[in-house]
């Protein structure tokens, strides 16, 4: 485990964030990636970024660890690649603006979506319309592929962007791999969120000397077997689940 100072930079929720983080959290807890009370969890809550680099950091935390010039950078780079691309796919963002105006957009969006305050005016009303306006024209199969080709060519190269914690690129995988979940459901296409890897599941930490019997044993036989393992206990030794509740219940 590594401690990290953070936060670097100051956060605020956005227009987007505290809905947006309400529907990745109902999602997360049912793949198993947060535990089923992380709607309550201030770790989780939080805007800041755990300071222990073994738990990962959710996407509206990024901005207490990148700020707004790194977020801007990568979008910045994202376009650059938009409106260097084939006719096909460019024509549709250079109907809408030009490449400022897709920088600034977009960056606003991911600012006020990771914690750096109220910049997406319109919120989830002015990006539904977008999609259904302005961008249909490449919300199915082969607009969605080239997209997510270009952006993951956009984070393979921006590395200096996101600073030496591994997690940052992580987050910022599982950010994208949210939206794009979201669109493909809402448009009928496959979902293509191939960004790299993303956050891993987090674990909550347990104190057993805190929890009732009742709690303990309400515990998963995995849950309470690492939280052994954590403190040095050869849970080898422990077959079954009631072995490894009668010593979580010693400690």
């Amino acid at each position: 485990m590594t401690i990290i100072d953070l936060p670097k930079f100051p956060t605020q929720h956005g227009y987007m964030s505290e809905r947006i983080q309400h529907a990745y959290i109902t999602a997360a807890i049912e793949k198993g990636l947060l535990p089923a009370e992380a709607h309550r969890m201030s770790e989780v809550l939080s805007l800041t970024a755990s300071s222990d680099n073994s738990k990962p950091i959710q996407f509206w935390q990024l901005y207490s660890v990148l700020g707004q010039e790194p977020i801007v950078r990568i979008v910045q780079r994202f376009y650059e690649k938009v409106f260097a691309d084939e006719p096909w796919f460019t024509s549709v963002f250079e109907k809408v603006g030009g490449l400022n105006h897709h920088i600034g957009t977009q960056a606003s969006m991911w600012i006020d979506v990771m914690g750096g305050g109220p910049y997406y005016h319109g919120a989830e009303f002015r990006l539904n319309f977008h999609h259904t306006h302005n961008a249909m024209a490449l919300m199915n199969d082969k607009g969605a592929e080239r997209w997510v080709k270009l952006m993951r060519d956009t984070l393979d190269t921006s590395s200096d962007l996101m600073t030496d914690d591994k997690r940052v690129r992580q987050s910022v995988n599982t950010f994208l791999a949210h939206f794009m979940t979201k669109y493909a459901d809402d448009f009928g296409f496959e979902n293509r969120h191939l960004f790299g890897e993303t956050n891993p599941p987090l674990k909550r930490r347990i104190n057993f000397m805190k929890m009732t019997e009742a709690a303990i044993e309400a515990l998963s036989e995995e849950e309470i077997s690492d939280a052994l393992a954590e403190q040095g206990v050869d849970v080898s030794q422990y077959q079954t689940k009631e072995a490894l509740v009668n010593k979580a219940l010693m400690i």
